[in-house]
Parts: structure tokens; sequence; C-alpha cells
């Protein structure tokens, strides 16, 4: 059992605090040295070879890192068997500018996607139903599609000015499945214009279509594993693990926001904004909001708008072992989560040897016997995972106790964490 420490008293002043707590029965795991490590922290776990790993101590060059302004193209695809009842223009509305304005939020303003559509119906070679266009198409369906695809636009696109490729599908053509919607590894690449194209977005959206799919499928191009659960048999929950908390679990989240892990590993965090918590005692910490950043509206205690900088600390990080940890961020009704359920204290479990789609993050659920927003959230029981302001939670498994005490007038919340450890050719690969 967790051994519980007297709550600090706090001193009589118009901002009220939280405390987060994590207690220990023997030292943290150190890991790699903050020398040796890609994030300069102890606690950044080390990156696998499962596909999309959780790791960060190193970037996976083969992937774009978003941490500049990236240059896109979308390539608008129609068929020989059915004429366009949409245009160009119309479907890039579908999708931008809320996709980049996605991005600009969660990154801080660190990242930019700059949407480059195409004003003009490309055609294909073949019928929409010549491509066995499903879900989970076959490689050689999806290799003769991408093929045709890149030769038919190759006179009227110079690829090697585009960081990310958007293939986008007329969506009434009758060969096209919406559920197909896919980032196409490739283990070879294709190339064109003198550049290596090594994976590619496929769309085949309805028209209008899920809400932020294009920003979900573009999270896996910056090597995001999916988060949700498919079940064997195709029924059941997909949501399980990580609920509405992350775009990479659904993109119909209330709070779809991207994890302060998530944020670590592209490059959107400061090194000063991510806690390494260690040691047998309890360590003090303020959480900002993971939705406050330059500009955002935060409220005050009398209701006045108080303005973030964006620069305070949004993860805190316990070591559990060689290939995993818990983190800690603070998640409210801002930015991308202005439609969130609940606000707290969010705690989700890290595993860099789990495979995208296999659970390499699992939120954990302060509330484990109530649910929450039951019309709107994509799955109630994690709706209200966050520890709330006045609440205690230990978390299952763990000598580490979190204690949710106040809040700051700008919602920044204090904390104290300390933890026990043990220590191909062009045929696709993994689409995602």
């Amino acid at each position: 059992m967790p051994r519980q420490l007297p709550r600090p008293r706090l001193r009589s002043t118009a901002a009220v605090f939280t405390t987060l707590s994590a207690l220990a029965a023997t030292s943290i795991f150190t890991g790699p040295s903050a020398a040796e490590s890609f994030a300069g922290s102890p606690c950044a776990l080390r990156r696998t070879a499962a596909h999309h790993s959780e790791g960060l101590d190193t970037w996976n060059a083969a992937y774009a890192r978003p941490d500049r302004s990236l240059e896109a193209v979308m390539v608008f695809l129609s068929f020989p068997d059915w004429p366009p009842m949409t245009s160009p223009a119309e479907l890039a509305a579908d999708h931008f500018p809320a996709t980049s304005q996605f991005f600009e939020r969660a990154s801080y303003g660190k990242f930019t996607l700059r949407a480059h559509p195409l004003d003009r119906w490309v055609r294909m070679p073949r019928p929409s139903t010549a491509y066995a266009i499903q879900r989970d198409w076959s490689p050689a369906h999806r290799t003769a599609y991408l093929r045709d695809a890149l030769a038919a636009a190759d006179g009227q696109v110079d690829f090697s000015r585009y960081d990310i490729v958007y293939f986008v599908a007329d969506p009434d053509a009758p060969g096209v499945d919406s559920d197909a919607t896919k980032v196409v590894n490739l283990d070879r690449p294709l190339h064109a214009d003198g550049t290596d194209i090594r994976r590619v977005v496929t769309v085949f959206e309805q028209h209008p279509p899920d809400h932020l799919v294009l920003a979900h499928e573009t999270g896996h191009v910056f090597d995001l594993p999916d988060l949700y659960r498919r079940p064997m048999d195709g029924k059941g929950d997909w949501d399980t693990h990580v609920g509405d908390w992350d775009l990479m679990g659904s993109q119909f989240g209330l709070a779809p926001d991207l994890f302060a892990w998530h944020k670590w590993k592209l490059g959107w965090l400061d090194p000063r904004q991510v806690v390494c918590v260690g040691g047998p005692q309890p360590t003090r910490l303020t959480l900002e909001p993971l939705g406050a950043g330059p500009g955002v509206p935060l409220k005050g205690a009398a209701g006045a708008p108080v303005f973030g900088l964006g620069g305070g600390t949004k993860l805190a990080v316990v070591r559990t072992g060689a290939d995993s940890a818990l983190a800690f961020e603070a998640r409210g009704q801002l930015g991308n989560d202005s439609s969130a359920c609940r606000a707290g204290v969010l705690v989700y479990r890290v595993r860099s040897e789990t495979e995208s789609g296999q659970g390499p993050v699992e939120v954990i659920d302060a509330h484990p016997r109530t649910v929450a927003c039951w019309e709107d959230s994509v799955y109630p029981p994690l709706a209200d995972a966050p520890i709330a302001l006045g609440e205690g939670f230990t978390v299952p498994g763990e000598d580490v106790r979190v204690d949710v005490e106040g809040r700051t007038a700008s919602g920044a919340e204090h904390a104290s964490p300390s933890s026990s450890c043990a220590a191909r050719d062009s045929n696709p690969g993994p689409a995602d």
C-alpha cells in the first residue's frame, strides 16, 4: 500500500493550487542519463522496434518531424466510371483550415501545416471498382492504386516541393469505401521528381468527412500510433484504451488534443516543461493546463480572462520500468479540448515496446465506478477519468498517489510526484 503523507497547508491567497503526490517505497529507475537522452530527461523511454514506438530518446529519421513548417499537396482523383459530384475546392474545405488549426493549437504555434490543394481533378486510368478499396485491402490493390495515382498526377505536381502527399479520392465513386482512409507506409519508396515518397495518406472520406479524420491520419505521418483497440471480431468498443483523451484514439473525442507525451515526442515541449520525478520524497510541481498556449484565454478566479503564456510545466513523468512510465497532465476546456467532459489531472501509462493499435498508451480511470457525458463521449467510462479538484487517487499497482488540492487563477496545477519502480519493393508496408 502507498505511504500516506499529511497534506501540506496552503496559505490563504487569491490563487489556489493543485498538488500531485506520487509516493515511493524505493528509488526511481533512472534509465539513460540526461546527456545521452534525445529528450533531455531520464524519463524519456527508449525507442524500440515496435511500429510507431512511444519511445522518444531518439527520433525516427524515416518520419518528418513537425517542429517546423511542412508543405502538403492534396491531389484529387476521379475515375472513369463516375463523374464527380463535388469540386476539389469543396473537398479541400472539408479538411482545411481545420487540420492546420488543430496542429497550430496543439503545437503552441511551433508547427505549421501548409496545404496546397490542386484546383482540378486528376483522372485515374481504371474504374474505381478495379482497386477493391476497403479498410483491409490487399497490398497488390494498394500498390496498383498508388502507382496509378502517382503516374496520373506526376505531370501536374512537382512532388519534390512537398513533405506530405494526400491522395483524395472522389467520395461518390462506386468503388470508394470511406472506411479505407489510411496512411500507407512503403517498404521501398515510390519515386517522382527526384524525390523518394515513403508514405502517402490515402483519403476516401465521404463528403462531409469524419471530424478531424485528416489530423488523425497526419499524426501517423509524424510517427504517432493508433491508440484505439480494434476488436478481433470487429465487434465491441474501440475506445477502451484512451477514450476521448487523444486524437490518435478517436477523432470524435470530446478532448482530442494530443497527450503531452506526444507533444514531447514531436518537439513541441521545451525540456523545462517536462519534469521527471524520482526519489522517495514528494516533489511539488505546478502543471499548466495542456491546452494553454500563447494567447489562449483562461478563466480567472472572478471569471475575467487570463492569458496563458504556454511555457509552464505540461508533463510530469514517473518512470516505472525500462520501457514504461506513468504520465500526469492537467486537462480542461481549453484549446483543442474546449468540449472536454471533465477537468483535472489525467493519468496514463505509456509503454514503448507496445505496437500501434495494441495499447501503447492506457488512460487510468480515477473514477472506475462511474461514467460521464453519456450522449457525447466516445467511451463514457473514461470521460470522467481525470482526478478532480479536492480528490486523491492511488494508481493501481503502483506506489503512486495523486492529490488534487486546488487550482490557480490561470488554471495551473501544483504537483509533487515520486515513484517506486522495477527496476521491400514499392509494395505498401504497414498501413495506419
